[in-house]
């Protein structure tokens, strides 16, 4: 059985690492997985239990007061400073790689995402995996939009950062439907890029395979029609979060409902408790910190109001649940992903002049009126099974050899 080692980061959210667990529950049943995650611990998110994982040192993005991402990196839940903990990662990084000897390296996102961030262990550790006796194909998995945001010579960054793959890479994963967006979409000029690219289709979460939780099944099983609110990890999204509340009493004079909000595992505990403070008393609203089990709830929904997230929009899509997203200001990703997809009739965009609570309440109650649950679509949804057919195929022996 052939061996992937799989590095995954997430430095603000969770979507990284939740589509990373997806597309290993479909290598695990073919390959021999060893994941490597910096990021963030969510209780409750489980891993598919035959992964070995390797934990490197925590690191994320400082979130300022206001909301606003910074480009600076902070340890996590260790009293490392950052300049020993990124020495850790990196020796941690070969060491793991020289004891696996995999026959192919993952990294999921970089070089296209994260590529100032994580450069500091990426770079010497690529050169290491190339510079190694052993065969191992390096593939970037990446997910339908990316985004060169932070430099002025935006085009120069682009094309630097295809060089950069050609040098290193064999092949990209792109995790997305080439009818809805192509990789050439993410850039303002033509880029030069040898490296060849598979389009496996979007990766959805799969059902979940326990039972669920007494709590889960609980709410599941309340009679009134369901209002799902969510906003992925919970570092962002606060604005629509406060905006529901507000609209929930006001919401509950135009029709007969039941909202489920969903705070986020990773937001901070201060501003949670804020949040539980402005709910209380409310009926129709629940307030709950995460559930592993979101695509659960969004099969039995009436409507979704969420951040528009890749791993959340791919659900949405799945389930066919009516859907207002709301898409993070951090940058322009979601904004495109759902414009494209509202222009497809699948969803309805807000903007943030759509949250004053009044406002908010009655477009919510017209758009349950007026709109329908997806009845059909022909995106491509099998992206995790996809990949792994692709990399069976890319790593055959006699394959490599040639």
């Amino acid at each position: 059985m052939k061996k992937i080692l799989f590095y995954c980061q997430n430095l603000l959210g969770m979507g990284h690492l939740v589509r990373t667990t997806e597309l290993i529950r479909a290598l695990e049943k073919d390959f021999q997985v060893c994941l490597i995650d910096g990021g963030q611990q969510v209780a409750g998110f489980e891993l598919p239990p035959s992964v070995e994982v390797v934990q490197l040192p925590i690191i994320q993005v400082v979130v300022s007061k206001a909301h606003q991402v910074s480009k600076q990196l902070q340890v996590v839940g260790s009293t490392m400073t950052l300049v020993e903990a990124k020495e850790f990662r990196k020796q941690l990084l070969i060491q793991t790689y020289d004891q696996f000897q995999p026959d192919c390296l993952i990294t999921e996102g970089y070089p296209f995402s994260k590529n100032k961030a994580l450069a500091f262990e990426m770079e010497p550790f690529l050169e290491h995996v190339k510079q190694s006796a052993y065969p191992t194909r390096i593939i970037c998995s990446l997910r339908d939009i990316i985004m060169v945001k932070e430099f002025t010579n935006r085009a120069w960054e682009e094309q630097r950062r295809c060089v950069f793959t050609d040098q290193y890479y064999d092949a990209i994963l792109l995790h997305s439907d080439p009818m809805v967006h192509r990789f050439e979409d993410n850039f303002t000029q033509q880029v030069t890029l040898t490296c060849p690219i598979y389009y496996t289709g979007y990766v959805v979460q799969s059902e979940p395979e326990v039972a669920l939780p007494a709590s889960d099944r609980l709410l599941l099983n309340h009679p009134a029609p369901t209002i799902i609110v969510s906003v992925g990890g919970g570092r962002l999204g606060h604005d629509l979060l406060e905006s529901i509340i507000q609209a929930a009493p006001l919401l509950a004079e135009k029709i007969p409902h039941r909202i489920v909000m969903f705070a986020g595992p990773l937001m901070e505990e201060a501003q949670y408790d804020r949040f539980l403070q402005l709910s209380q008393g409310l009926s129709n609203l629940v307030l709950r910190r995460f559930t592993p089990n979101l695509m659960a709830f969004l099969q039995q929904a009436d409507l979704s109001i969420s951040l528009g997230g890749y791993n959340t929009t791919m659900n949405l899509l799945k389930t066919g649940v009516r859907a207002m997203i709301y898409p993070s200001n951090k940058d322009r990703e979601q904004a495109i992903r759902a414009e494209k997809l509202e222009g497809l009739d699948l969803l309805k965009v807000l903007d943030p002049a759509d949250l004053k609570p009044a406002y908010l309440a009655r477009l919510i109650a017209d758009y349950l009126a007026t709109s329908t649950p997806i009845q059909q679509h022909s995106l491509q949804l099998n992206g995790a099974q996809e990949a792994s057919a692709i990399l069976q195929t890319l790593l055959q022996t006699d394959l490599v050899a040639a």
